[in-house]
């Protein structure tokens, strides 16, 4: 049921962001797929990080092991197994490998900022299919995005380079993002 109601969320968001013209061969199911995947690493990511909530102890480099870790073995795990890109992407970047690559990456993030009503959108290019879809700062978050004299010890001596900090709940922490590339062929012009 949540599958046919992302495909049906998705013909939405293509008729709406997307001309036919460009959206003609692209494969639904494909890009439903892609919608239903992100959706439960989001969700997984909120399960995890609300462990954190009420916790009077400090999280520790074993809390990110066991909070923020698996979100992003989870995201290489989709990656791997259809054949995407999936990435973590952020202006207010921890690790630098989160940093937008691209300026396409860049406009999405400012697009989110600045309409917080947007949940995701899709964008097509020469390199296929981008589907893009915020994160937002949950209350549970705050322990190692709050207050930038607040963040863990761990955090301080790992990334002292640090940009993730000094956020409040609702805000924008980044968003996924994801490349299709398969879908490349049906986007170019026949011959």
């Amino acid at each position: 049921m949540m599958r046919i109601f992302f495909v049906g969320l998705l013909m939405i968001v293509l008729w709406l962001n997307g001309s036919p013209a460009t959206l003609a061969g692209v494969d639904a199911e494909e890009l439903g797929k892609a919608v239903t995947a992100i959706e439960q690493l989001d969700q997984m990511r909120i399960g995890l990080a609300s462990t954190l909530e009420g916790s009077p102890t400090e999280p520790t480099l074993d809390t990110f092991k066991a909070v923020c870790a698996p979100v992003g073995k989870k995201a290489k795990e989709l990656a791997t197994a259809n054949g995407w890109e999936v990435r973590q992407v952020a202006l207010k970047y921890r690790n630098p490998n989160h940093a937008p690559q691209t300026a396409l990456e860049v406009q999405a993030l400012n697009r989110f900022e600045n309409n917080r009503q947007l949940q995701a959108f899709w964008q097509t290019d020469k390199e296929g299919v981008h589907y893009f879809r915020r994160i937002d700062v949950q209350a549970s978050c705050l322990a190692c995005h709050g207050a930038k004299n607040r963040r863990p010890a761990f955090i301080q001596e790992k990334y002292p380079s640090d940009r993730a900090y000094d956020f409040r709940v609702g805000d924008l922490r980044g968003m996924y993002a994801v490349t299709i590339p398969q879908i490349q062929q049906a986007l170019q012009p026949s011959t």
